[in-house]
């Protein structure tokens, strides 16, 4: 098997990943999932797609991870690690969709408005 290369993003965090048959390594900006996640719900929602098909063990996936915050970094992850999984096998497609895992959350933050402090708050209203 080849590399297969997929794209997640999230909020403004950005995953480019690399998926090769190996032992379950996933590597984050050369550090560890572990190291670089050490929250184990996070390390649980990046694996979901994985343990859903039940493939941990059997791809090394190589990462690079940027912008954002860490929710948002592991959600974009996780998105990213679903579309290189049906690039592997187109079949797994319907059982991802069905988690939810190959829909990108469209959720962002909203722009700051001008005369406002931030996008919806306004300024305190004084009678006098």
């Amino acid at each position: 098997m080849e590399v297969v290369n997929a794209l997640g993003r999230r909020k403004s965090a950005i995953a480019r990943i690399f998926v090769s048959e190996g032992s379950g390594k996933i590597t984050i900006n050369k550090r560890d999932l572990a190291e670089y996640f050490p929250s184990s719900s996070l390390q649980y929602v990046v694996k979901q797609p994985l343990n859903k098909l039940g493939v941990a063990e059997k791809y090394d996936i190589k990462v690079n991870l940027c912008g954002g915050g860490f929710t948002g970094q592991s959600q974009a992850l996780r998105l990213a690690i679903a579309r290189a999984l049906v690039k592997i096998n187109a079949e797994d497609k319907a059982a991802l969709r069905a988690e939810g895992f190959m829909t990108r959350d469209p959720r962002a933050v909203e722009r700051k408005k001008p005369g406002r402090p931030k996008a919806r708050r306004r300024f305190q209203f004084s009678k006098r």
